[in-house]
Formats: structure tokens, sequence, C-alpha cells
């Protein structure tokens, strides 16, 4: 085993030293975190700044279609949304990304063309992980062939949780490099991790496999994105950047819907990670539905009231 751009991450050449290593990793105070993050989501932003923080959450959208109904129309319709969020007032930014299965990347490519929003793929047998690592990789080629800026991979869970740690950092390193400079986000599904602990564990050996983003889950499970969870991977990132000088993202997912609890995400990062991650190179959303929120809360904030659902598309 030998890690990507070894120069800015330790060098972990052998099962044993990854294992010395994740096991040498501080254990999480559950209670501590939990009350951090319930204290964190007390917090309010000013009125001032409110526009502004609506604004960048929209920035750190990665638009989500991942129903097996999704059809080549819809993939229209959600990148043509993607890239104006709302026609009527272009000072609205554009989302990050749009993410889709492979087979549904190059329609994406085509409706977004040279614009600033990503395609973003998820692969490696989403979502749940188990496949043979030739199977995985032929799903990774097949998204970047496409045209897919960005791979969202899911790690065998099984594998992590029987101590199979080698085995799934070295799938970890060889999705990285077919990814090449396609950035990849290692999906983590923490619902299914059991203990904080391991959520940290599961980050750090995301990060020395070579992710640039660590993501929370699928939205396929129960429990998906949580405040505790975000936090215990805000403060990996965090304690790895300041071992490595080397800065990796996160991304929440599943069950995000609507503009306070994006605001809280935002001042979660800003208080765990520092303001550095507070752009869309190194946080994300991962949602289908708050997007129409945060719009809705956007034109409330110019018109003093609410206006109705549909008068944004439902894409």
């Amino acid at each position: 085993m030998v890690i990507p751009d070894a120069s800015t991450m330790p060098a972990v050449e052998s099962e044993a030293q990854l294992r010395a290593l994740l096991a040498g990793l501080c254990g999480v105070d559950a209670v501590g975190a939990e009350a951090r993050a319930a204290k964190l989501a007390t917090r309010s932003i000013k009125r001032s700044t409110k526009r502004a923080a609506l604004d960048l959450a929209i920035s750190m959208v990665d638009l989500t279609a991942l129903e097996g109904a999704d059809s080549p129309g819809r993939i229209v319709s959600l990148c043509t949304k993607a890239m104006r969020p709302d026609p009527r007032d272009p000072r609205v930014p554009s989302v990050a990304a749009v993410c889709v299965y492979a087979d549904l990347v190059a329609q994406a490519r085509t409706v977004l063309g040279d614009s600033s929003v990503k395609v973003a793929a998820v692969a490696t047998a989403f979502p749940s992980g188990r496949a043979s690592l030739r199977v995985k990789l032929a799903d990774v080629s097949d998204a970047l062939d496409a045209g897919a800026d960005e791979v969202d991979m899911v790690i065998d869970r099984g594998a992590f949780l029987s101590g199979r740690v080698g085995q799934v950092f070295d799938e970890i390193v060889a999705v990285k490099e077919v990814c090449g400079r396609a950035q990849l986000k290692v999906i983590l599904e923490t619902g299914e991790l059991v203990t904080y602990d391991n959520v940290r564990r599961a980050s750090w050996l995301a990060m020395l496999g070579g992710a640039d983003f660590i993501k929370t889950s699928t939205g396929k499970v129960v429990v998906s994105a949580t405040t505790p969870v975000a936090l215990v991977m805000l403060e990996a990132v965090r304690d790895f950047a300041e071992s490595t000088g080397h800065l990796v993202g996160v991304k929440v997912a599943g069950g995000i819907r609507n503009s306070k609890d994006a605001i809280h995400y935002l001042v979660l990062v800003n208080e765990t990670a520092g303001s550095s991650w507070l752009t869309p190179d190194l946080f994300r959303f991962g949602a289908s539905s708050l997007l129409n929120d945060l719009l809705m809360q956007r034109l409330k904030q110019q018109r003093g009231a609410y206006v109705r659902p549909d008068e944004f598309s439902g894409d």
C-alpha cells in the first residue's frame, strides 16, 4: 500500500501500519459531541447576514437525482434548474453539482456544457458498495468516460465493520487512481457505522486513501446525515489538515430539507473546521428538496413574506 501524493500525507506501507494509525486516533466523547452539536444548532445569525448564508448554501448544493424512475427528461429539467435556480433572478448562484447515476451522466453533461455546475456520478455499486473491485472500477470508468467531473464512491461497510480496513483502503486508493483529476467523494454511510469512533476511523481511512471529500451517507438508509456525525467528520478533516497540510471537504447528505438545517450546518462548519471550509470546494449538501426551501427563504428576505411553494419547480 502506498498513499497517493505521499508528500502531503502520512506514508502507509502496510496494513499493520494502517491499523496502528487508526487505533491511535483519540476516541470520541459521544455525549460531548452531541451536546456541542445541539448547542451550535441554537446559534442564530443576524438578519443582515442571512441572505449571504442562503446564497452560500445554494452554491453548496449537489442537486441529486438518484431514483430508479429518473429519466433523461428529468435530468434535463434538473440541470436547467441547477444552472439557474430562480430564472427570474440572475443573482441567485448556480448550485455546485448535479449528482446522478452513471448512465445519466452523458445527458447531464450535454445540458450543463461548460457551465460552472459539475457533473457528479455515484459509483462503486452504489448504494450497497457490494461488488468486486473490477466491477467497481468499471463503474467509475464508465462515469468518467461519459463526462463526470466528480465521483461519489461508497465504501464496503461490511468489510470495514468486520475489520478488513486494508481492503477498504485499497479500494479507495484504486478508485482514486482511476479518477485522475476528477474529484473523489468517499461515502461512509455513517448510519451503518454504529459508533462515532467508527465514523472518525472511517473518515481518516478515506482521507489517507486519497479522498477529496468525505460524505456522510447515500440517503438510502433510515439514518443519514446528523449534526453530531458531521461534527465528528469536520473535526477529522480539521485534524487531518493540521497533520498533513492537505484540506479535504465534507459532504452531508440525506434528510436535509430546509434552510434552518442548512444554516445550522454552516455554523457547525465555521465553529468546528473553520471559515476555510465555507466554500463549495470544501463543503456540500447532497439534497433534492433543500434547494426550493432555500429559494423560498431567499425571496422572503426580499419580500418580507413567504411565497407559495409552487413558485418553484418540483425538480
